[in-house]
């Protein structure tokens, strides 16, 4: 058995298609730092898929995912 990485199901990386030069790297640097900032928020007890998509049609809850310190 085999673990599905968290950036394939929450960001659909498969389906991802930057490929020239560095595009590719410095994408999948931006969704792990996505990634890591959803994981700090821990006011909505949801998954990252959840948080994501709340991020994306709140504006107040992204600004406190933004803001999230450790």
């Amino acid at each position: 058995m085999f673990a599905i990485p968290p950036e394939d199901v929450t960001f659909n990386e498969d389906a991802c298609r930057v490929r020239q030069g560095e595009a590719a790297e410095n994408f999948a640097v931006l969704r792990h730092i996505a990634l890591s900032l959803l994981r700090q928020e821990k006011t909505a007890k949801v998954g990252l898929k959840t948080k994501r998509f709340k991020a994306a049609l709140e504006l107040d809850y992204l600004l406190k995912v933004l803001n999230t310190q450790r």
